[in-house]
């Protein structure tokens, strides 16, 4: 593992020396690497601001292995819950004074209750989760093979990498990249996506190229921010049909085409 994504969203809290801030907040921490998070001041410093009165000074740590994390939970009476987005309702609860609880998911977003109507909550994600290569399975651990790109097939990043690259898959042809609006209205008869909006998707795609696959994309041109998005899809559609990462089977994935709209739509572009 190289390490996580933690995200706060916007609204939530805020960086170190910066408490009530309104603006989202991205700390990559790497293996071995520690974030505390709670409500912070100057004589309890926290990577990670939080920002309801109900939440502790310290209120917890996340600390990166080399194949996980773990939460620890520093309230002395409240628990933490750690959930899947990307799960059937699949959720942790890390009881008071726990000291680092492994969490297994890929996608996680961590809830401290308050006193308000909402939960003040934050994201982890940790991209390497390693699988091994489908023909070594049976070898002996040593000469085994791990994937170069490690993919979760039945993630919503998936969903939306096969919808990318559909276009090129059916029609075999160096057509247009489907814009993020297109993803949205191709994805929306999907039972798991119905709610996904175009924000989701241009971070699913960021998440793809600068985590999963490792794409520059965008890093060196000076243009507008469409055309540096445009060409990061560009790649991922690029590598993924390279490397067979995403094939014509991986099509059953996304709802039915019809004659009004999927491939219609992409195509018109």
């Amino acid at each position: 593992m190289s390490g996580v994504v933690v995200h706060v969203p916007r609204g939530s809290g805020g960086a170190d020396g910066d408490e009530g801030s309104a603006e989202a907040v991205t700390l990559r921490l790497g293996p071995g690497e520690v974030a505390r998070f709670g409500r912070g001041s100057r004589t309890t410093p926290v990577e990670l601001r939080l920002a309801d009165a109900a939440i502790s000074r310290l209120a917890g740590e996340i600390r990166v292995t080399d194949d996980h994390w773990q939460l620890t939970n520093h309230s002395s009476t409240h628990s933490y819950l750690v959930e899947n987005p990307e799960g059937a309702g699949e959720y942790l609860r890390v009881p008071p004074r726990r000291v680092g609880a492994p969490v297994p998911f890929e996608f996680a977003r961590v809830v401290l209750p308050t006193r308000g109507e909402t939960p003040v909550s934050f994201q982890v994600f940790a991209p390497d989760h390693v699988y091994l290569d489908p023909e070594a399975m049976g070898a002996p651990w040593g000469s085994r093979t791990v994937t170069a790109y490690s993919l979760d097939e039945t993630a919503t990043y998936f969903l939306v990498l096969v919808a990318l690259c559909e276009p090129r898959l059916r029609d075999q042809s160096r057509v247009a990249v489907p814009t993020t609006p297109q993803i949205v209205e191709r994805l929306r008869a999907h039972a798991g996506c119905a709610a996904l909006t175009a924000r989701a998707i241009s971070s699913h795609i960021d998440y793809l190229a600068e985590e999963k696959l490792r794409i520059g994309a965008g890093g060196s041109r000076e243009p507008g921010k469409g055309e540096r998005r445009n060409g990061k899809r560009e790649e991922i559609v690029g590598l993924a049909l390279r490397f067979g990462l995403v094939r014509e089977d991986h099509l059953a994935l996304l709802p039915p085409v019809t004659a009004t709209g999927g491939r219609d739509r992409h195509t018109a572009h």
